[in-house]
């Protein structure tokens, strides 16, 4: 719009000299206009507490999110995934995804209550969730989706999930759409590359590679420099390890994956 109405009022005050300088400015603006509309992104807090219960012991969910206001479709994705991160971890109802985070901390609390009915010393249920930009860069924004649920036990479950968005294409693209057709073998044995680096960064011997062998993942962050591929905790080492992430080189990547996601 406003380059329009620049062109009208040029159109109007000059003769045709001035007119090519016109149509020049509004070339400009169209080109302008065919690069994608940045991505925006607004945080989200939600804070549920469990209602009586005894004290310290209350059931807790909290959550730190994002929505994009000039995409909903992309918001429900991103909260209908992190939603999905926090059921299965119990043995309970919650292992049917809830709708939304009202019904997610209901579900929640009443496990808590049947749970403390059992073992009235259970410290107090806990889940935590959060989504941050992680990344950006060639119009691609890669989120970082964080859960950590408590429910019990010597310690609480973390999991972590990326959510690459193409921004230019406004969708979630995954490992499948990033790679080029028949280079799946190609992709694992860079990973595979990358994780005998990590191996040898944490000093593990034979036994630990042969008690924790690497496993298949799909769960990359596309950076401009290297690609970091995030295993959850158990995946490919002992709990105490966290979430190992290990990282491949964009360079290693050429012809793997397709030019537009090795963009920098």
């Amino acid at each position: 719009m406003f380059c329009e109405a620049n062109v009208t009022i040029a159109c109007r005050l000059a003769g045709g000299g001035v007119m090519l300088g016109a149509l020049a400015m509004l070339g400009g603006c169209q080109a302008l206009s065919s690069s994608p509309e940045r991505l925006d992104a607004e945080r989200v807090e939600k804070s549920f507490v469990e209602r009586d219960c005894p004290a310290e012991r209350c059931a807790t969910v909290e959550v730190d999110s994002l929505r994009f206001p000039g995409a909903p479709g992309l918001s429900e994705q991103l909260r209908e995934e992190l939603l999905s991160m926090g059921s299965g971890i119990t043995n309970g109802k919650s292992e049917t995804m809830a709708s939304s985070w009202e019904t997610y901390a209901k579900t929640f609390f009443d496990e808590a209550k049947a749970t403390r009915e059992r073992v009235p010393e259970l410290p107090g249920y806990q889940a935590v969730f959060k989504a941050e930009v992680y990344d950006r860069h060639a119009d691609l924004t890669t989120v970082k989706l964080d859960s950590y649920v408590f429910t019990g036990g010597a310690h609480g479950m973390p999991l972590t999930e990326f959510m690459v968005i193409d921004e230019r294409e406004r969708r979630v693209v995954t490992l499948d759409d990033m790679l080029r057709e028949g280079q799946m073998p190609a992709y694992r044995e860079a990973l595979s590359r990358a994780h005998r680096r990590w191996l040898e960064e944490q000093q593990a011997g034979a036994d630990f590679a042969e008690s924790w062998p690497l496993s298949m993942s799909r769960n990359v962050a596309p950076f401009a420099d290297e690609w970091r591929v995030r295993y959850n905790a158990y995946d490919i080492a002992p709990y105490s390890y966290g979430q190992p992430e290990l990282r491949i080189p964009a360079q290693a990547l050429e012809g793997i994956i397709k030019p537009r996601y090795l963009e920098r």
